[in-house]
């Protein structure tokens, strides 16, 4: 169990490492530059648009999705078949909703809008929600602590 917490673990803080790197990244390529896109222009907007949409579409379908997949995973006896099933699934379900937090960062710096900035505040948020941990994988698998 405890590896297969490690194993999300290492995803989950890889997507924020990723996050803080494309920061300082933008910070340091658009410190000296001044800003060369029109916030109402038409790039600005559907730039905009497309994060706006897949933070909107991505995040409440891997969390619903996730949720009926470890519903199906309880069914299955092997433990260990189940704890990497398990594992594949929230990677995905990290990858989906961490890949909305890069992006809405990178945008931010593209485009300084501070709608982005609620986008990644939004991404970051529904990450949180995704942190694993024993006691979340053992509830949501349902399996019994006495086994462990």
């Amino acid at each position: 169990m405890e590896s297969i917490v490690r194993r999300i673990n290492l995803i989950y803080y890889l997507i924020y490492t990723l996050t803080i790197v494309s920061t300082v990244i933008g910070y340091v390529i658009t410190f000296n530059t001044a800003n060369n896109v029109n916030p109402t222009s038409a790039l600005s907007i559907n730039v905009s648009s497309v994060v706006i949409i897949y933070l909107i579409c991505s995040i409440p379908t891997s969390l619903y999705l996730f949720h009926r997949y470890t519903k199906k995973l309880i069914t299955i006896s092997d433990e260990f078949v189940k704890l990497n099933k398990y594992a594949t699934g929230a990677s995905w379900r990290l990858f989906f909703v961490g890949f909305g937090l890069v992006i809405s960062v990178i945008a931010f710096y593209i485009l300084r809008t501070p709608s982005m900035i609620f986008c990644a505040g939004i991404a970051a948020l529904s990450l949180f929600f995704c942190k694993p941990s024993e006691g979340k994988i053992i509830r949501e698998l349902e399996l019994d602590d006495n086994e462990e």
